[in-house]
């Protein structure tokens, strides 16, 4: 996919600023991409080849994603996105149904990285970038929620 299909499907990417760093692949989305797995595919859906950890609701529900990346990642609840040193972010969006749609990882320098579905990896200033009103299906709605841990290697 180029950077012209990426901007019309998140037109404030161009103006915040974005880069693309990988190709376009269907081997992992963001829901793993945030925990550094690119060997799967995370969905509560109960599809063959999908991965979902075992005793975690299959669900879209805030909650449902907070138990799951505590799970997969130790990840706890935080007050926001700010940087703060030693420790991994995530962002989790959700739509206007009250699902979460997508989830962002924050980097040791800052910026913020995102698979985006089966299209390419980028690193992006801002989340708003990513936000939307969320009413349509494939909307990724606003950030609701943030998570961190510490970083990996001390990082």
């Amino acid at each position: 996919m180029s950077a012209q299909d990426i901007e019309l499907e998140f037109p404030k990417l161009r103006a915040e600023g974005y880069t693309i760093t990988s190709a376009d692949t269907t081997d992992y989305n963001c829901f793993a991409w945030v925990v550094h797995d690119t060997d799967h595919w995370y969905s509560p859906l109960p599809i063959n080849g999908y991965y979902w950890p075992e005793n975690i609701p299959r669900n879209t529900g805030l909650q449902t994603f907070i138990q799951l990346y505590n799970r997969e990642g130790d990840f706890i609840p935080c007050k926001d996105g700010s940087l703060e040193r030693g420790f991994e972010k995530i962002a989790l969006y959700m739509n206007a149904a009250g699902g979460i749609t997508h989830a962002a990882r924050q980097q040791p320098t800052g910026v913020w990285t995102s698979k985006l579905g089966v299209k390419e990896d980028i690193e992006h200033v801002r989340l708003t970038g990513l936000e939307d009103d969320g009413v349509k299906v494939d909307d990724y709605g606003k950030v609701v929620q943030f998570l961190k841990r510490p970083a990996p290697n001390n990082g």
